[in-house]
């Protein structure tokens, strides 16, 4: 891609992180302002703009920490801790990603074994379908404690119990977009199948799978964001030892508001490349993606 046109789409995305970053900092002084001013300056009245900005930068407690101190706790919680180290945040990551991507997988599937029998046949599509749209009227924060808490006493622990909770916020956009999806093809593309003496398993793998395709991805886009979702929720009501969750719910009971920050921002970081990958995915392996 030549330089002046990836310029031209990173311009676009820089401009807005630039922006996010000043507001960013305006608001670690507006919020932080207060409590500098009473511990820190109460003996100084005549305090300027420039004595009192600094300090609202580098609290130890912050209400919101500035840009420049989350980078720095995330950069020493990865460089001064072995990989394997609970203080060290990629621990933490791996642990939230490795519940992401099998609830990911194990959604993805649930998914679309229901939308396929869903397609094909009718009782189903009126029985099933209104509950499966039912299911995501409970809350996830209501029935994590509780499946968490039904497989531990079956002796299912670790990474398996908090990946049921992703499948279940994952399985639904699945469902929905695949069952769209495979009903697309019009009657005449049917009709045009059944000429050729199709049966049922021909024209759902060379006309219906196809023309779900352009629904598929999408919707796997916002099922593994949902999943990653489930993973982090799964591990705050449970007391998780590990994960991202896990690490937001220490750095709340300390205080630690820049510890909060920092697993927020790899949160983030972890969806991008999450839902990058379909992305990647999504041009790789539709036709028109590959333009």
């Amino acid at each position: 891609m030549p330089r002046g046109r990836t310029w031209h789409h990173a311009a676009p995305v820089l401009t807005v992180i630039a922006m996010l970053i000043v507001v960013w900092y305006a608001g670690a002084a507006y919020l932080n302002a207060p409590q500098v001013i009473e511990r820190q300056l109460a003996d100084n009245p005549n305090w300027s703009l420039g004595e009192l900005l600094p300090l609202t930068w580098s609290m130890g407690r912050p209400v919101l920490p500035a840009p420049h101190q989350v980078l720095i706790d995330m950069w020493t919680s990865i460089v001064d801790w072995p990989l394997d180290s609970p203080r060290n945040l990629l621990f933490h990551t791996g642990v939230t990603a490795a519940s992401t991507l099998i609830g990911f997988v194990l959604g993805a599937l649930l998914g679309a074994l229901l939308a396929v029998a869903i397609v094909h046949s009718r009782t189903l599509d009126r029985s099933l379908f209104p509950w499966i749209i039912a299911s995501q009227t409970v809350p996830v924060l209501a029935i994590a404690p509780i499946v968490i808490v039904a497989l531990g006493s079956m002796g299912l622990t670790g990474v398996f119990p908090k990946s049921i909770i992703s499948m279940y916020l994952c399985f639904f956009p699945v469902t929905v977009a695949l069952v769209k999806g495979l009903r697309s093809p019009g009657v005449f593309e049917q009709e045009l199948m059944h000429t050729y003496a199709a049966n049922r398993g021909q024209v759902f793998r060379m006309l219906r799978m196809p023309a779900s395709l352009p629904y598929l991805f999408p919707s796997l886009r916002v099922g593994i964001a949902a999943a990653l979702v489930g993973a982090i929720v799964a591990e705050l009501p449970t007391g998780a030892q590990a994960g991202l969750g896990s690490r937001l719910l220490n750095g709340s009971y300390y205080g630690q508001t820049v510890q909060i920050w920092s697993a927020l921002i790899m949160a983030s970081l972890l969806g991008l490349l999450l839902t990058g990958s379909v992305a990647w995915a999504e041009r790789r392996f539709t036709p028109g993606g590959r333009k």
